[in-house]
């Protein structure tokens, strides 16, 4: 396996130039010293190269799953070159370790600026405005710049890092999927990403095919979070009506009431509500129904009074055990139906 490994990442146009040894790997982490973050693929350690900058090091969990994962998130991430998307510096193979080395982000993920946490920087509405922005620049990218089609599926505020001027960058290609842009729909085996960002023709195959806009729903869930700085799904809220946000924001803006959008300036609460309208837009139940990226960069760019207000969404809130919880079959994935939601208000 390894020598596969090493194989395809030397032969693959040069993916990965800088190849490390596990010594190397453990001196610039200084023995796995400062931990980052961990997910369902593996250990991030804040490390150092001898020349100089700060690095995030990636350790892959032992199994022949995340050998597959590694060998995904490596083909991905050797095809992208854009200002929004986490560049690689480096990889190790060695025995049953595995590693990638990437560029450091002083500022971590967004989820720690848009979920309330004690000692977090509140991030004003103009700069969760300008992330999205970022955000769906990358998204596009991936969409449209690329030789292949690369689907991320999984975007969520854990993926998306940011550098020390708050500008994002989408990370974490472990369960992206590369496509001919020729194709118009996807095949996959089962469902993969995380409860609560994941589109519904995942699990359903009556709703639709699998394709980029899968990525698109995501964005939008990603979208409704920045805005009410808070999960979708909150069984915590004052109010009964308030327990999944995008319907209660839906109801909110068809009854024409104004947002109520807490410290924000005028121009920022028109940002807010050009990034609402613009996340019903792309959480539509029906793929086909949700924009593409690039004209969602379109509507989110251009002028607030000219994004229409779109159908209410057939809604399916997901529940979630743990946070960040990776499902990769629909049988594991406990689901709230629309009609519970509807009959709950």
């Amino acid at each position: 396996m390894d020598d596969t490994l090493e194989d395809f990442l030397q032969h693959q146009n040069n993916l990965m130039p800088i190849k490390y040894t596990y010594s190397e790997i453990k001196k610039m982490t200084n023995n796995f010293k400062d931990k980052l973050g961990e997910g369902g693929y593996g250990t991030v350690f804040k490390g150092k190269l001898r020349s100089g900058p700060f690095v995030a090091v990636k350790m892959m969990a032992n199994s022949v799953v995340n050998d597959k994962e590694f060998i995904s998130e490596v083909a991905t991430i050797g095809r992208i070159h854009h200002v929004n998307v986490l560049q690689p510096v480096g990889f190790c193979i060695e025995g049953a370790k595995r590693a990638l080395v990437y560029e450091y982000m002083t500022r971590g993920s967004l989820d720690k600026y848009v979920f309330s946490q004690d000692g977090t920087i509140l991030l004003s509405y103009k700069k969760l405005f300008e992330i999205s922005l970022g955000v769906a620049r990358g998204i596009d990218y991936l969409h449209r710049g690329c030789h292949m089609q690369i689907l991320h599926f999984d975007i969520k505020p854990h993926n998306i890092l940011l550098d020390e001027n708050f500008d994002p960058k989408i990370s974490d290609f472990g369960l992206a999927k590369l496509y001919s842009r020729d194709d118009s729909v996807m095949t996959l085996t089962a469902a993969r990403g995380t409860m609560g960002y994941m589109a519904p023709e995942l699990f359903y195959k009556n709703i639709g095919r699998v394709s980029h806009k899968a990525d698109i729903y995501s964005f939008g869930m990603l979208l409704m979070e920045m805005v009410g700085r808070r999960k979708t799904l909150n069984p915590f809220a004052d109010s009964v009506s308030q327990i999944y946000f995008p319907s209660w924001i839906y109801d909110q803006l068809n009854e024409g009431n104004d947002l109520a959008v807490q410290d924000a300036t005028e121009e920022e609460t028109k940002m807010t509500k050009k990034m609402i309208l613009v996340a019903l837009w792309c959480i539509q139940m029906n793929p086909v129904d949700r924009p593409s990226m690039n004209r969602v960069l379109e509507m989110l760019e251009g002028d607030a009074d000219l994004v229409l207000m779109p159908q209410k969404p057939f809604l399916i809130p997901f529940e979630k055990n743990r946070d960040d919880e990776i499902y990769t079959s629909p049988t594991e994935a406990p689901i709230l139906s629309g009609d519970t939601i509807e009959n709950m208000e």
